[in-house]
C-alpha cells in the first residue's frame, strides 16, 4: 500500500513526489510511461557525447527566489542567459524585436526614442485586442507582424495568429532599448549537470519508488495507493468524457556534425522559410567543450506527445467542463501543465506543485505512524479536486 501514486515524473511530479516522501515521511510511488524520468526537460549524451535535450530546449529562469532555492538542493547552476536570432530576409536578427533589430534590418541608424516614435507611425490602431495578430500589429505595424510572427506562428500553430488568443504573441515582448535577452527574469541559469542530474537527486529517497514504461491506465488497478496526484493529460483520466482537449505537438530531428559550432547562439528562428521553426544548438546552453556539435530541428505537427493548448476559446470552454469534474473527483490532485491545460513555464510548474504540498499538508491527515515535519513552501495557483 502507497500513500501516495504519482503519475507522471517530470517537475510536477517530482516535486510532489520529493516533498511528501521527505517532509510528511510518506511512501511514493511515481510512475510513467517514457522510459526515463524528467519528462520534457529530460537531457541526455547522444551517440557523439553531446549533452542534448531530447525534447527540445528548456531554459530555466525566473523571478521566484524561493522557486530557485528550492531547486538549488538538487543542482549546482551555471549562469546562462538566453539570446535567440530570427533569420529574416537574408540576415540574423535579434528576437525580441529591438533597436538592433530595426537598424540593422533597414539600415537605419535610430536612437531609442527614435525607435518609439517609428513603430507609433506604423502601429494600427485596434479597437478591441482580442487575437495574436491584433497583438502585434497594434505594437509594430504589419510589415513586421508578417516578417518575424505570422510565418513562425502558423507553423507553430497550424491556424493564422488572427485566429489564436492574444496570450500567444502577448508573450514576446518589443524593445526600444540593445536588449538582446530572451528573458528578463532576475534568475537565469542552467543545471550545471543537467536536468536530468537534477531529477535523479530529486527522486533519490528511500520512501520513493520508480517504475517506467508503465502506462497509468494499463495498472491503475492493480496498485494499492490511498490517494493519487495525476500529471497527465485531464481528458484522458476521464476517458474523453466531453471529448478531446486540442494540442500541437512537435517532432524532432537530431543531427550531429562535424564541426566545433554551427550557429552564433543557442537557437536560431526560422519565420519565413523552412517547415521547421527553429534550430538549438546545445553546447551554447550546456558549456560543453566538444569537436562536434548536434542540432536539433523542431517541426510542429497535429500529431504527437501533447505539447501545447491550443489557445482558442472553444478550447478552454471543453477544459472548464473538465475542471469541474476534477473538483468533484475525491482524493485526486490534478497538477502540471496537461493536468491544468495551460503552457506553463518550468517555474510556474513547481511552484504549483509547491503549492499543491502546501495545501496536501493543510488539508490531508499523515499516513499512520508519520510525524511531521514542518516546511515553509512559495504559493501559487493550482488546480486540486476537493478531498
Amino acid at each position: 500500500m502507497y500513500d501516495w501514486l504519482i503519475v507522471g515524473a517530470g517537475f510536477a511530479g517530482s516535486v510532489l513526489a520529493e516533498r511528501l516522501a521527505t517532509e510528511r515521511n510518506e511512501k511514493v510511488l511515481i510512475i510513467d510511461k517514457r522510459p526515463h524520468i524528467g519528462g520534457n526537460a529530460y537531457d541526455c549524451h547522444d551517440r557523439s557525447g553531446v549533452l542534448i535535450h531530447r525534447y527540445g530546449p528548456h531554459i530555466f529562469h525566473t523571478n521566484a527566489e524561493a522557486i530557485f532555492a528550492y531547486l538549488s538542493r538538487f543542482t549546482q547552476w551555471r549562469p546562462y542567459e538566453h539570446r535567440v536570432l530570427a533569420q529574416v530576409d537574408g540576415q540574423l536578427l535579434p528576437i525580441p524585436i529591438n533597436l538592433d533589430t530595426i537598424n540593422r534590418l533597414y539600415g537605419l541608424d535610430l536612437t531609442s526614442e527614435e525607435l518609439e516614435r517609428w513603430f507609433a507611425e506604423r502601429a494600427e490602431p485596434v479597437d478591441e485586442i482580442r487575437t495574436s495578430e491584433d497583438v502585434v500589429v497594434s505594437r509594430v505595424g504589419r510589415e513586421l507582424y508578417e516578417k518575424f510572427f505570422r510565418g513562425y506562428t502558423r507553423k507553430q500553430w497550424g491556424v493564422d495568429p488572427s485566429e489564436l488568443d492574444k496570450s500567444v504573441t502577448a508573450r514576446v515582448p518589443t524593445r526600444t532599448d540593445r536588449d538582446d535577452r530572451y528573458f528578463s527574469d532576475q534568475f537565469q541559469y542552467m543545471p550545471l549537470h543537467g536536468y536530468t542530474a537534477m531529477f535523479e537527486r530529486m527522486l533519490d529517497h528511500p520512501n520513493i519508488e520508480i517504475m517506467l514504461e508503465t502506462d497509468f491506465r494499463a495498472v491503475r488497478g492493480d496498485i494499492r495507493y490511498r490517494r493519487l496526484i495525476f500529471t497527465g493529460p485531464i481528458d484522458e483520466y476521464f476517458d474523453f468524457r466531453f471529448g478531446a482537449l486540442l494540442y500541437r505537438s512537435l517532432q524532432f530531428r537530431h543531427v550531429t556534425l562535424d564541426q566545433e559550432w554551427h550557429q552564433p547562439v543557442a537557437v536560431v528562428n526560422y519565420p519565413m522559410d523552412h517547415a521547421y521553426t527553429r534550430v538549438t544548438e546545445y553546447k551554447h546552453l550546456t558549456g560543453q567543450r566538444h569537436p562536434q556539435t548536434s542540432l536539433t530541428f523542431e517541426y510542429p505537427s497535429d500529431t504527437g506527445d501533447p505539447y501545447y493548448p491550443v489557445p482558442r476559446s472553444e478550447n478552454q470552454e471543453r477544459f472548464k467542463q473538465y475542471e469541474a469534474l476534477a473538483r468533484e473527483t475525491p482524493d485526486v490532485w490534478f497538477v502540471g501543465r496537461l493536468a491544468t491545460y495551460r503552457y506553463y513555464n518550468m517555474d510556474q510548474v513547481v511552484g504549483q506543485a509547491l503549492a499543491t504540498f502546501r495545501r496536501i499538508e493543510a488539508d490531508v491527515p499523515r499516513a499512520p505512524s508519520r510525524s511531521p515535519s514542518l516546511v515553509a513552501v512559495p504559493a501559487a495557483a493550482s488546480l486540486q479536486s476537493s478531498s
